[in-house]
């Protein structure tokens, strides 16, 4: 009898951990830091991005986004100090995975992957601002030949 309680259990552990469509939110909130020569700066613009919408924060700060299956893109910028260009893989949830091939034979896998709802992002990004060109180095790139 134990071992049916225990098979019951996981069963229903598996099931509730099964489409994400179903049992939780198209949104995530992400916080997001800026890092420029080893240290945070505050004040930059970010602009994140995915198939699903377009969304503005000020670093350090957070937003909340929709999740999608697709990557983030995190383009940060601010005059004179620096600027940055990142992607951001979402990740499918492992125990949503176990829960969806148990329960609907693969099939909320499916719809999870479609709406984007069974991925997340980190919860926290961390962009590496790169400084902008020196002005002797614009005009020097100015003048190259092709």
């Amino acid at each position: 009898m134990a071992r049916f309680g225990t098979f019951l259990l996981a069963g229903l552990a598996a099931a509730l951990g099964g489409c994400a469509t179903l049992l939780d939110s198209s949104e995530q909130l992400v916080e997001l830091h800026t890092i420029l020569d080893n240290r945070e700066v505050a004040g930059i613009g970010c602009v994140l991005a995915n198939d699903a919408g377009r969304w503005f924060v000020v670093a350090p700060g957070r937003v909340t986004i929709v999740r999608s299956s697709t990557a983030l893109t995190v383009d940060c910028a601010r005059q004179g100090v620096g600027s940055s260009r990142e992607l951001v893989d979402s990740r499918f949830s492992t125990g949503k995975l176990i829960g969806n091939l148990v329960v609907s034979g693969g099939l909320g896998y499916l719809v999870d992957w479609r709406t984007g709802a069974g991925f997340a992002y980190p919860a926290t990004l961390t962009v590496i601002m790169k400084r902008p060109p020196a002005p002797e180095q614009v005009g020097a790139l100015d003048n190259r030949v092709f």
